[in-house]
């Protein structure tokens, strides 16, 4: 199927849809150039490993390392913008019920003036007392060295990022309304996402069997290509504008 074959296709079910769930992932930040753990890890972070760093132990063990690492990504995200595939979505939303739900821990979706966006995987703008769980707005500062003592909280803890470490159970509100929003739609788009990290790749089955149609857009092959009934090889950027074109000036 040709992407315009496949883009007639997914605006034929869309036009017919009462309710929309968008499921994004990585691929969906990765054309605004949100940074990677890569690009993170350069200059005085280079000797990290970032997977050591993103764990309830090393919290335990150097809150003010793994919170200064944590400053600085914040700090880098500031620095770009949300692309057109976000800002369809939000603009989509405002015609149709569109419901979005993200692997990813940035905030891009919400500076696009999408709301109400289930974060299945936390977010690194929404932090936490480590002992109490009350929600804290901390600034968001670039760090000088690679130690940065975390704000405190007024019960004794200490504020901590709001993304869910390795070794952590997902937050249950978030992926209880996530399946919510999988078992209510009439079509279940994938955006960027692999695939593979569950259970939010268990989404879109989920959708499957309460009788939705899948539509994935993704440039490349993913694990979850073959249980989608249309496949758009394009990226978050292109497709998504070009879909949503159609739908609000032709609805």
């Amino acid at each position: 199927m040709t992407t315009s074959t496949a883009i007639a296709a997914a605006l034929s079910v869309l036009g017919d849809a009462s309710s929309i769930t968008v499921l994004t992932g990585a691929g969906m930040s990765a054309e605004s150039g949100v940074p990677t753990f890569r690009d993170v890890q350069t200059g005085l972070w280079a000797k990290y490993d970032p997977m050591t760093l993103a764990t309830p132990e090393a919290w335990q063990e150097n809150p003010a390392l793994v919170w200064a690492w944590y400053q600085r990504r914040r700090a880098m995200l500031t620095a770009v913008e949300p692309n057109a595939g976000h800002r369809a979505l939000a603009t989509w939303a405002q015609s149709a019920d569109v419901r979005v739900v993200t692997q990813n821990v940035d905030d891009l979706h919400e500076r696009a003036e999408s709301s109400d966006v289930v974060h299945v995987h936390g977010s690194l703008f929404a932090c936490r007392c480590d002992t109490c769980g009350r929600e804290h707005d901390a600034e968001v500062t670039d760090p000088e060295s690679d130690r940065l003592s975390p704000p405190g909280c007024e019960c004794g803890g200490l504020v901590r990022p709001g993304v869910v470490w390795f070794g952590e159970m997902l937050p249950k509100n978030a992926f209880a309304e996530a399946t919510i929003r999988a078992e209510a739609c009439d079509v279940f788009i994938l955006v960027g996402t692999s695939g593979v990290v569950y259970p939010a790749a268990g989404l879109p089955h989920i959708a499957r069997g309460a009788g939705a149609t899948i539509v994935e857009i993704n440039p490349d092959e993913t694990d979850l290509s073959d249980a989608c009934d249309i496949t758009i090889r394009s990226t978050a950027a292109v497709a998504l504008p070009a879909l949503v074109d159609s739908l609000t000036t032709n609805g």
